[in-house]
């Protein structure tokens, strides 16, 4: 049986989901895997989240314990034995820590890089204010909602089910290779957001194909409260 590499928990998942053309997706995807689509579009997602109470094969790491993530992902399936496996795919992952870089690059063939990052999170009797930033080329990119405290049940057939339903994350290895690992965590609740903001270098951090979502509109903007997760070991196929 395949060994759990990493426990955290992932709260506070806000997803900002844009359609896509899926020919800007094609260079990046795995071997064996394909272009997932929600009623007939395909999407990225700009996700920014809470790593809490991180601990590595059991061992908490000092100064690894608790950061933020901000990261672009596609989503992607593959048929084994007849069933699918539904999966992301990250086109690139941003963290405050340099060593969480490295390990990330090197054990699991991540697209990883290291920013200066910040998290708050603002309540009052009724609403939360949650609020990502990251800081590339000498500016502050930022990921925030505004959402009321009490979250929802995710509504089977849903967009949010699909977004965040996803339970496997595939890397590009090499034209023959693919690496795939398990994410296992219970169903999300989600809150329904009343405002937000997105703005972040798209053409700077992910490349010039993927700028003109600095002003596309996202088709859907939600938040999840997370839960506790278990990452697997990758393996190759």
């Amino acid at each position: 049986m395949n060994q759990r590499f990493l426990a955290a928990e992932w709260r506070k998942l806000i997803m900002a989901n844009y359609t896509i053309d899926p020919s800007l997706l094609e260079p990046y995807l795995p071997v064996k895997t394909e272009l997932d689509a929600w009623q007939g579009n395909y999407y990225v997602s700009l996700v920014g989240f809470m790593f809490k109470d991180v601990r590595v094969k059991g061992f908490r790491i000092p100064f690894h314990v608790d950061f933020p993530e901000v990261n672009l992902r596609f989503y992607v399936r593959r048929l084994e034995n007849g069933k699918w496996k539904r999966g992301v795919v990250f086109i690139r992952e941003i963290v405050p820590r340099p060593a969480i870089t490295l390990v990330a690059n090197m054990l699991f063939k991540e697209r990883y890089m290291t920013l200066p990052m910040k998290f708050t999170l603002q309540t009052d009797d009724s609403t939360s204010q949650v609020n990502y930033g990251w800081k590339s080329a000498g500016r502050w990119n930022g990921l925030e909602v505004r959402s009321p405290k009490t979250p929802l049940k995710l509504i089977d057939g849903s967009m949010e089910e699909f977004i965040t339903e996803h339970f496997w994350g595939y890397s590009f290895i090499n034209k023959n290779k693919t690496g795939e690992y398990r994410v296992d965590h219970p169903r999300w609740d989600v809150y329904e957001i009343t405002e937000y903001r997105a703005d972040c270098d798209f053409a700077g951090l992910y490349g010039k194909e993927f700028g003109f979502l600095q002003t596309q509109t996202p088709h859907s903007v939600f938040m999840a409260e997370g839960s506790p997760v278990s990452v697997y070991h990758k393996k190759i196929i």
